[in-house]
């Protein structure tokens, strides 16, 4: 008589390698991060800095997070996570420290443009106002990100 017991369940993650990578949640979220993440960086780099010290931890962020990010996307693609349930603990931990600093950062960027409201040209507000969006939104993406890996 055949057994009615159910096979177990596999415990691995289940990872996305190739190209599914960007058809699947959360690891879609990664081009639009990097996408995002450059927009911040090339339009804080475009405006004439105010504060040194706040717009410059805004571009060591957004720089390093868009290069970190590529090369998580990289290693995804190329299925160097080799389905590992370390690998999706690593994405959640990076995409999760990576949302607070981006935070920090967008609201240093906010408090660049309330300065910059004052003293700068036209073009160089609206270019931190489109940088502090920029940088808000990539704050919501990672953000999204680090919960939809961590529920998975």
């Amino acid at each position: 008589m055949a057994s009615a017991v159910p096979p177990a369940a596999s415990t691995q993650p289940n990872l996305p390698s190739g190209i599914a990578v960007l058809r699947t949640i959360p690891y879609a979220f990664i081009l639009p991060e990097i996408f995002c993440g450059t927009w911040v960086w090339i339009l804080v780099a475009a405006t004439t800095v105010s504060n040194p010290l706040e717009q410059g931890w805004v571009m060591y962020v957004s720089l390093s997070s868009c290069l970190l990010s590529l090369l998580l996307l990289v290693g995804y693609i190329i299925g160097f996570h080799k389905n590992s349930e370390n690998w999706k603990v690593m994405d959640s931990l990076y995409h999760g420290a990576t949302a607070i600093l981006y935070l920090s950062a967008a609201a240093l960027q906010a408090n660049a443009t309330i300065e910059a409201s004052r003293t700068d040209t036209v073009i160089h507000y609206h270019l931190n106002c489109a940088a502090t969006l920029f940088a808000f939104i990539t704050t919501f993406l990672y953000i999204l990100h680090a919960f939809r890996i961590y529920y998975q």
